[in-house]
Formats: structure tokens, sequence, C-alpha cells
């Protein structure tokens, strides 16, 4: 898991938008084990919005926005994550600012502090 940004994201891809019921969604791809890509789950979500989102690197583009859940420790809340693909990144999703809001602190001098199951 990255932080740092404002705007949460999760590594996608196959990215394909489609109408259910006069509501825009959105179907694509994750790699759910951390540096595996033989895993592939195939996710739906509906589109809350599309929006520019510029990266770290300056570079604008245009991003698919879902409603999820996210789970910490035991905590669970809504979350907007954004899609794009993060192949050449270290970690396959980014918890942003407005995501921890108040829930998450981060030591940055520590790694790794939370075990997956």
């Amino acid at each position: 898991m990255d932080t740092g940004a404002r705007t949460s994201c999760i590594h996608a891809f196959e990215v394909e938008p489609f109408d259910k019921d006069g509501a825009k969604w959105v179907r694509f791809s994750v790699h759910p084990v951390q540096g595996c890509s033989e895993h592939v789950i195939t996710c739906e979500a509906e589109v809350i919005d599309f929006r520019p989102v510029t990266d770290s690197g300056g570079h604008r583009e245009m991003r698919y926005v879902i409603k999820t859940i996210i789970e910490f420790n035991n905590m669970r809340w809504p979350a907007e994550f954004t899609l794009t693909n993060r192949d050449t990144m270290k970690f396959r999703m980014l918890v942003g600012r407005t995501t921890m809001n108040g829930r998450l602190a981060i030591d940055p001098s520590l790694s790794y502090q939370l075990s997956i199951k």
C-alpha cells in the first residue's frame, strides 16, 4: 500500500464501462496478491464520477471513480477510489488523505505494519 496522495486509487486493468439498469458501471480486473500477476479477479462497480487526476509526476488522466468498503485492523468504512494502471508502481493500492481522514495515522519511519489475512 502506498500513501501520500489526496485521492485513493486501485491498480486496475481491462477497464470497461457499461450501462446497468440505467446507471454507469465499470468492469475491471485486479491482481489481488502483491507481486503476483498470475491471480486475476474481475470486479464490477457503479461509477460515481469520471474526473481528471494528476499523478505525482504531473501527468493528468481521466479516471473512473468507484465507492467501495475499505478495511484495516477491524475498521471498515466506505471510500472513493479511482481506477488506474499501477503496473510501474511498487504497490497496487494507494490510500489517499481523504480516505484516511482521521481514521488512520501513518508513521513514515515504519514499514509493513499490517499483516495480510
